[in-house]
């Protein structure tokens, strides 16, 4: 059984106070080094002042220009990137890392910034230097009354002059050496403890900072979402597809070698495009940068029937309209949605034969308007029950389709057609704003 003393934890909490103590202390130290060079040009710049000022005036007169130099330092965005990263670092603040301000809000950001980094600098010369010499002081003076006593004896001055007995009379300097060592890690301590309250409302966030933090975290969620959908959309189908290709190489590798080997050559390119897609979304989710030109677009429906063609079912494809007329977000838009919509179709088309029903596919851009329609019968249960156990389904599938329309300011509705035995994916999306 392990005793108190001899316990992990109590020694990690006394080396991680250890650590503190040394980390306050060195705060303490890294700023009074920091108020040295403007004192080296005040000193100089005072003591050309007319000699009849009395000296009292010229010490003030040093003073001032010494807090104007450090205050001036505070202008440069790196002195206030640096004193937060060195708060966070030493004191054991958690102040959010400055970046730069919001183009809306850097006009009203930066000069605020300025006055605050420039306080905040004149402090920590300021009461570091105090720091670091009282705590030098102590220290020095606990070092030197048991060094005096065991040397036998001598008058030193400790604020004052003090007289230092030999012998057991002079056993008081032992105690009198572990209270002054303790008072001068209580002044490191104490000026950490200060620092860290004068942290936060000299360097911390302004509201315009902590909006523009949260409209970016706003940004990049939507990002990831949209990212996530797109990558449902285009694994979906391609996992769709390249299963009822393998489906139809398989049926046909004895009767049919060379649609069997069509077949196999669709699930080639279906894979390679479901790679390079997967790629694309990986990349950016991995790197964290912005997406550039959309993959894949209203150019690229073409494709995206023969590809579905490739699995044995009939497409009767109906695209007309200037398609490259098309804004680029909505045409990126339209090819998932008319993606999702094949997709769809093929998971739940009817088989007659050994083949799958034709599926209906039909764009076409107007000038005002971009529509969009997938058709279908519905295989095993009725299209009523097929809408029943959509509306249950949520973030995927039709419901992604109406986000993704609705994000546009455009229309859609899916559901059993006026046959009850098919199902009909119709999408409006406006191409131009309305008054």
């Amino acid at each position: 059984m392990c005793t108190p003393t001899s316990s992990p934890f109590v020694a990690d909490t006394r080396k991680s106070r250890l650590h503190a103590g040394f980390h306050a202390w060195l705060h303490a130290l890294l700023g009074a080094a920091a108020g040295l060079l403007p004192l080296a040009v005040a000193v100089p710049a005072a003591a050309v002042a007319p000699a009849h000022w009395p000296g009292s005036v010229r010490t003030g007169l040093v003073l001032v220009l010494w807090a104007v130099l450090c205050a001036a330092a505070g202008r440069p965005y790196f002195a206030r990137y640096a004193s937060v990263r060195l708060a966070n670092h030493l004191l054991g603040t958690a102040l959010p890392v400055p970046g730069r301000p919001a183009a809306a809000a850097e006009a009203d950001a930066r000069p605020h910034h300025r006055l605050r980094t420039g306080a905040w600098l004149v402090l920590h010369a300021l009461l570091g230097g105090v720091s670091v010499v009282v705590s030098g002081f102590l220290l020095m003076a606990a070092v030197a009354l048991p060094a005096v006593w065991l040397k036998g004896g001598d008058r030193i001055t400790v604020f004052l002059p003090v007289g230092v007995a030999g012998g057991a009379s002079g056993l008081w300097t032992l105690p009198a050496g572990a209270l002054l060592l303790v008072l001068a890690c209580s002044a490191g301590k104490g000026t950490a403890a200060l620092f860290r309250r004068l942290a936060a409302p000299l360097l911390g966030q302004l509201p315009a900072e902590r909006l523009a933090a949260l409209e970016g975290q706003v940004r990049v969620l939507a990002q990831r979402n949209r990212l996530a959908q797109e990558l449902h959309d285009s694994i979906g189908h391609t996992l769709t597809a390249s299963t009822i290709q393998a489906a139809v190489a398989k049926e046909l590798m004895d009767t049919d070698p060379a649609a069997a080997r069509r077949a196999l050559t669709g699930l080639e390119g279906a894979s390679r495009a479901a790679m390079d897609d997967l790629d694309h979304v990986l990349g950016i989710l991995r790197e964290g940068r912005a997406p550039t030109s959309p993959p894949f677009s209203l150019a690229d429906l073409h494709a995206l029937v023969d590809r579905v063609r490739g699995t044995g079912t009939d497409v009767e494809a109906d695209i007309t309209g200037d398609l490259a007329g098309v804004p680029a977000t909505v045409s990126r838009e339209a090819y998932r949605i008319a993606q999702e919509g094949l997709t769809n179709a093929l998971r739940h088309g009817a088989v007659t034969g050994g083949r799958s029903a034709p599926v209906g596919l039909r764009v076409v851009a107007t000038a005002a308007w971009l529509e969009v329609e997938v058709a279908n019968r519905i295989a095993g249960p009725s299209a009523h029950s097929l809408a029943g156990r959509t509306r249950r389904r949520k973030g995927q599938g039709v419901t992604g389709i109406a986000e993704r329309v609705h994000l546009l300011r455009g229309e859609v509705s899916a559901g059993p057609d006026a046959s009850g035995t098919g199902w009909l994916l119709a999408v409006r999306i406006p191409l131009r704003s309305t008054p």
